[in-house]
């Protein structure tokens, strides 16, 4: 996860900013990206967050 931000807070806003503007869902963020979503998840977990695959953010 070398080009995503550290900073749980600055990961999310990053995320979905993402997320809103480029891509239909978490998957194809992570394809395009190659990253992992298990440790995206894992992250955003630590500030109780988790992804909506309805409405393709993390709330």
């Amino acid at each position: 996860m070398t080009k995503f931000p550290k900073d749980p807070a600055m990961l999310l806003s990053y995320v979905n900013t993402q997320l809103r503007d480029f891509y239909p869902s978490m998957e194809e963020l992570c394809k395009a990206m190659d990253v992992d979503k298990c440790e995206i998840d894992e992250k955003l977990a630590m500030i109780d967050y988790e992804y909506d695959p309805v409405s393709n953010r993390y709330v």
